[in-house]
């Protein structure tokens, strides 16, 4: 590679950018395309050097020809190639230990993909700020792909960069990687950097920079290379050997070849059918020379800048070259020495490839059932799916394939089914599952699939006949654990209650634990749905009283028994059991898996709800907000609760970010209902019931989401001065209370009752009534332990009392509300309780201090120190119209009209000191 990088400023510029605002705090992803040759490698080395004067960690990794073959190989190389204080903080990391050489991998648990990439993501964030490089995309195997993606939409408020390579002329119609590059370019994580040919003077330059050249040749070089720098080299070399100059890259490629000794063309064939890289002892032993002429050989390729040495072996100085010399190979040449490899490795992914290769059926069979195992052991499905199935392609071709696979055709064609649907294509899944006999293990794991695809009556029918199928109890307790899952949401949910008895009676017997669990937690929903909260609760405690041996199954234990405390008001008991299944998740590397996900945000919402503001702010710091899919829209969604109700700067961005996915009714439940709130507070009513009709258009009758959102619309049709509307809003929440989704009376927590009752308070103030034994009573009812929402009762009940004409009742009520709004930092409650008070003329305090509140004083004292509103609006993370506000409401408290004035006021008072 020449020292020099010429006519690439631009695109270096670009990645340079990423780098710096991964430095900053902001991640981000680079993907570098282009021809083969053109410079990409060249480009991201000197982002490498780059980084590593920043300050950087660098982990650099390869992905090899062999394709979906050798799973996470550039995890796996870059790790192996890490520095030491990387590879020490990896060691923390169990499940990267996995991909090291020397490692044994654990037997797989369930989730395992998500715990590799959940630790990966965990390493990162322990070395930051630290850049990783993935060269060669377009041969990465799938779960690499799914890495790329992965990192690409979680990596967000890290000091991490991701940088990728590809070749765009490899990059057929059909090629794996297209749609996942199309995919990932949406992502605002995500910069797109292309290179082209070189300019005719800039290819002039670089060509100067490898030697003495005279203007004829560099006429000819620039006019031949068609601006490809590595084209260009190769030209260069070969008129500096006195060369003719054949047509073709190819041909050129092996002029340089063809000048080798017998020996070196032979010691190069065989470097070129392991692949880009190889071992010296495995090159020496499959050239079948003599020490001493295979080390003469090697020193003459490497002195003809061939290969080059990498660590204890050699590499291809571009991939182009291996390329020309194994497509040079005659096919009885390369067959033999694709079989000399197959003798000589050990791992099975690369044995099944050379015996392929090399036309050993049996030996590619079994070694390709082999990798398939090791696979699912390492967490690539996808990988243990194409090893499974081209193991199945060569059974009827290869006698005694049972002996040589260690098990059926059929079991094997099981497990290939159910390593699609992990890798997440159920589709094949199922299409694999109803090719096979229809045993009772096959009909359970196809229902679950159905079920999953939203076939709920197919599924239905195929685990019915998975239980009556069942030959041993084992298998029985997972048919029917899975037929009562499917029966749960149907018009036949009442045979939900016999079928989950059945079996938990069969899975205690068997001690089939996993299927106790699953039943379990089936149970525990229904009863939960009919009202029983307290048997609900009592069966999710014994689901999570010990492991299932199912890491998925676990968490979602854990994730219910919290979720029902929760619900039940009990948010210490729900902050446990949380905090311990968190715990758990990022202990497995399962932080970014469904339940994982779950429990964070279940966990911020109990520090919301408990006035805990300081920590939820911290949890939803997690929750990013460049979003490009839809459960990363839910999430980030959550954080709009801590940010609308302390009128954070961040509010507008994160909308803006969510609204295209406000076409999905959760996301919609979420952001919109919030976003009507914000435009509440900040003085635009219609734009809030504009949201509120929104969100609650699609929603099923009797749906408990309604009482909430419904509470907001009667608050902006109160600003509003209209009762239009206001008779369906109530009609809306009183049928959730009294119906629910299913037509059947079902269970409302105390949060729900409480906006239940809110919103019959809220249909009152629309038609003008002040109702204050009723703000008392939703008062009472948010004081469970929701701290928020019981002061923003209280400055209702306090408008309803001074309007009943109790002053002092309701200067109290103002007070413990101001007290809390304070407390929690919650800008717009604090700014209507201070418009309240002024418009009530409750005092604030007594003469000393004006009246003025602990944040105004705060904001008198910035305003002293010379700041402007935007400066104190960034100094105490607020809005800028907030401190607005607060300055006016200083101003007429002190009895002042200048800033200034202000500042010498509360210096008189002694409010600065």
């Amino acid at each position: 590679m020449n020292g020099l990088l010429v006519g690439r400023s631009v695109e270096l510029d670009r990645l340079v950018r990423v780098l710096q605002s991964a430095a900053e705090g902001t991640a981000g992803v680079a993907l570098v395309g282009g021809d083969a040759g053109i410079g990409k490698t060249r480009l991201v080395a000197e982002l490498v050097s780059e980084a590593r004067e920043r300050g950087f960690h660098v982990l650099v990794g390869q992905c090899a020809e062999l394709g979906d073959s050798l799973p996470y190989l550039p995890l796996a190389d870059a790790l192996r190639g890490a520095e030491p204080a990387v590879r020490e903080a990896a060691a923390a990391h169990p499940m990267l230990g996995q991909l090291l050489p020397g490692m044994e991998s654990a037997p797989s648990t369930g989730l395992t993909q998500q715990r590799l990439f959940g630790s990966l993501l965990g390493l990162l964030a322990d070395v930051q700020p630290v850049l990783f490089v993935i060269e060669d995309l377009h041969w990465a195997d799938r779960s690499t792909r799914d890495l790329l993606v992965f990192l690409s939409r979680m990596v967000q408020s890290e000091r991490v960069c991701v940088a990728g390579t590809y070749r765009t002329d490899d990059l057929h119609r059909r090629h794996p990687l297209r749609s996942v590059l199309a995919e990932l370019k949406r992502l605002p994580t995500v910069t797109g950097v292309e290179l082209g040919p070189l300019a005719s003077g800039d290819m002039s330059d670089y060509v100067a920079t490898l030697g003495e050249v005279g203007a004829q040749e560099l006429g000819l070089i620039v006019s031949r290379a068609d601006g490809n720098p590595f084209y260009a080299e190769e030209l260069f070399a070969a008129m500096a050997e006195g060369d003719s100059l054949p047509d073709g890259l190819a041909s050129l490629l092996m002029t340089r070849v063809e000048v080798l000794s017998e020996a070196g063309q032979g010691v190069l064939r065989a470097a070129a059918v392991a692949g880009r890289r190889v071992e010296d002892e495995l090159l020496r032993e499959v050239s079948g020379l003599p020490l001493a002429e295979f080390e003469e050989a090697v020193r003459e390729i490497v002195s003809r800048g061939l290969l080059r040495v990498d660590g204890y072996g050699y590499a291809f100085r571009h991939a182009l070259l291996q390329e020309a010399v194994y497509t040079d190979l005659l096919p009885g040449e390369r067959t033999r020495l694709h079989a000399a490899f197959a003798r000589l490795l050990t791992s099975p992914a690369e044995l099944a490839y050379h015996y392929l290769a090399g036309h050993d059926l049996a030996g590619a069979l079994s070694a390709s059932v082999e990798a398939g195992r090791l696979a699912e052991r390492l967490g690539a499905p996808a990988e243990a799916h194409s090893h499974y199935d081209r193991a199945l392609g060569l059974w009827e071709r290869v006698e005694g394939a049972a002996e040589l696979a260690g098990e059926s055709r059929e079991r094997l064609a099981f497990r290939s089914a159910v390593m699609a649907a992990d890798s997440g294509d159920n589709h094949r899944a199922i299409i694999q599952l109803r090719a096979l006999p229809p045993t009772s293990e096959v009909n359970e794991r196809l229902a679950y699939y159905l079920y999953e695809a939203y076939d709920q009556p197919g599924a239905i029918a195929t685990a019915e006949r998975a239980v009556e199928s069942a030959e041993d109890q084992a298998v029985l307790a997972r048919a029917l654990a899975t037929y009562a899952r499917t029966l749960l949401w149907s018009d036949r949910h009442r045979d939900v209650e016999a079928v989950t008895a059945r079996a938990l009676e069969t899975a205690r017997a068997a001690g089939v634990r996993d299927a106790e669990v699953g039943a379990l937690l089936t149970l525990a929903t229904y009863v939960e749905l009919r009202g029983d909260l307290d048997k609900a609760h009592e069966l999710v405690e014994t689901a999570s009283a010990e492991g299932s041996g199912d890491l998925a199954m676990d968490l979602r234990a854990r994730f219910h028994h919290a979720r029902i405390h929760y619900e039940q008001g009990l948010l210490a008991q729900a902050a446990e059991v949380a905090d311990d299944g968190i715990r758990v998740a990022f202990e497995t590397g399962l932080k970014w898996s469904t339940y994982g996900t779950d429990l964070r945000f279940l966990r911020f919402l109990i520090h919301y709800v408990a006035g805990e503001w300081d920590q939820a702010e911290a949890v939803a710091s997690s929750f990013g907000t460049r979003v490009g899919t839809l459960p990363e829209a839910i999430l980030s969604s959550f954080a709009l609760f801590i940010e609308v109700a302390r009128d954070l700067p961040a509010v507008g961005a994160r909308l803006s970010r969510l609204r295209p996915f406000w076409y999905n009714e959760l996301a919609a439940y979420m952001s919109r209902g919030l976003a009507a709130e914000h435009a509440l507070w900040h003085g635009d009513p219609a734009a809030a019931l504009d949201h509120v009709q929104a969100v609650m258009a699609p929603m099923v009758d009797g749906d408990a989401s309604a009482l909430r959102v419904a509470a907001i619309g009667l608050w902006a049709l109160a600003e509003l001065g209209t009762t239009e509307g206001a008779d369906e809003l109530r009609a809306r929440a009183r049928l959730a209370v009294d119906s629910g989704p299913t037509g059947e009376p079902g269970h409302l927590g105390p949060e729900g009752l409480a906006w239940a009752l809110r919103v019959e308070a809220e249909w009152h103030r629309v038609h003008g009534r002040l109702d204050v034994e009723l703000w008392r009573r939703v008062v009472e009812a948010f004081d469970y332990g929701f701290v928020y929402e019981v002061a923003r009762a209280r400055w209702r009940l306090a408008e309803a009392l001074l309007a009943a004409g109790d002053r002092e009742g309701a200067q109290a009520e103002w007070a413990l509300a101001q007290e809390t709004a304070a407390k929690l930092r919650a800008a717009p409650l604090e700014n209507a309780l201070l418009e309240f008070g002024r418009r009530a003329r409750f005092g604030g305090g007594g003469q000393g201090d004006g009246g003025l509140t602990a944040r105004e004083v705060e904001v008198l004292r910035l305003v002293a120190e010379g700041l402007t509103n935007r400066e104190i609006a960034e100094r105490l993370f607020i809005a800028q119209k907030t401190v607005s506000v607060h300055v006016s409401n200083i101003l007429g408290k002190l009895e002042v009209s200048t800033r200034t004035q202000a500042a010498a006021a509360g210096r008189q008072r002694g409010l600065l000191a």
